[in-house]
């Protein structure tokens, strides 16, 4: 079961690498200028979307352990690392109020993971 459980961290972690790669091809004097083809063609826009492919494969073998009513939800932990590096990354805003939803979110991946 712990391999499952590294398989579905894996899943996760393969996840947020794809989203700032697709945030970095949206990103940039190069993207705001350019039409939909040219951000899609980027080589961030690229490899991000081969990340979340290989998320996808890697959450399928997750699934053959951990329950989905438990997997999925526990995907959730991405938000938090992913506002994080939204805020340090990219300059997006962090408030009082998204680092309480932050704080919600943890509970209940912790929670989820608990019973499982």
């Amino acid at each position: 079961m712990a391999a499952a459980w590294l398989t579905l961290a894996a899943a996760i972690a393969s996840s947020l690498i794809g989203q700032v790669l697709l945030k970095a091809g949206a990103s940039g004097s190069v993207a705001a200028s350019a039409g939909f083809m040219d951000q899609l063609f980027r080589w961030q826009t690229i490899v991000g979307l081969g990340f979340y492919g290989g998320a996808a494969l890697l959450y399928i073998v997750a699934l053959r352990k951990i329950p989905m009513s438990v997997a999925l939800p526990s995907t959730a932990a991405s938000y938090v690392v992913i506002a994080i590096v939204g805020w340090a990354a990219f300059g997006e805003s962090l408030d009082a109020m998204k680092l309480f939803a932050i704080g919600l979110i943890c509970l209940g991946v912790v929670l989820l993971a608990t019973t499982a």
